[in-house]
C-alpha cells in the first residue's frame, strides 16, 4: 500500500513528530464496522464522516479516518520505554483524506493510508500482528 509518514522524518523520541522505526505490533484495532471516512478524535469516533465541507469548518484538524491500528514497539530503549515509546506516543496506522498525497511525508509521526487501503489492511490483521517500520 502507498503510505505517508512523519513530516519530520524517521525517529523515535517523544514529541519529535517523527515516525518510529523498528519492530512493532498492532496493540489495538479500532473502528470495525464504521463507515468509510468515519472521523476519530482521541481514538473515539466523533459521529462525523469526513467531507470537504467538514474539512473547511475545521482546517486545524489532523484527520484520523476510517480505522486505526494502534502500534506498540517491541524494542526496549529504541521504540519502547521512557522517552521513545511508540504506544505512549499514540502512533497509529490510520486513514486520511483521499485528497492527501501518498509517498510524501506529512504526518505528525503516524503512518497514513488511503481509506480503502486501511480498511482492507484492518480486515486482514489482528492485535498482535507484527509490523516492521524501516
Amino acid at each position: 500500500y502507498p503510505v505517508s509518514t512523519g513530516l519530520n522524518g524517521p525517529g523515535e523520541s517523544d514529541g519529535s513528530g517523527c515516525t518510529p522505526r523498528g519492530e512493532h505490533y498492532v496493540r489495538a484495532s479500532i473502528g470495525a464496522g464504521l463507515p468509510v471516512g468515519a472521523v476519530f478524535r482521541a481514538r473515539r469516533p466523533t459521529g462525523e464522516t469526513y467531507s470537504v465541507d467538514l474539512a473547511r469548518l475545521h482546517p486545524e484538524r489532523d484527520w484520523i479516518l476510517s480505522r486505526i491500528l494502534w502500534l506498540c514497539g517491541r524494542e526496549w530503549g529504541k521504540n519502547r520505554g521512557p522517552g521513545v515509546d511508540t504506544f505512549r506516543r499514540f502512533i497509529y496506522i490510520h486513514g486520511t483524506p483521499d485528497s492527501e498525497p501518498m509517498g510524501v511525508p506529512l504526518s505528525h509521526g503516524c503512518v497514513r493510508m488511503r481509506n480503502a487501503d486501511i480498511i482492507d489492511l484492518f480486515d486482514r490483521v489482528r492485535p498482535g500482528t507484527a509490523v516492521s517500520i524501516r
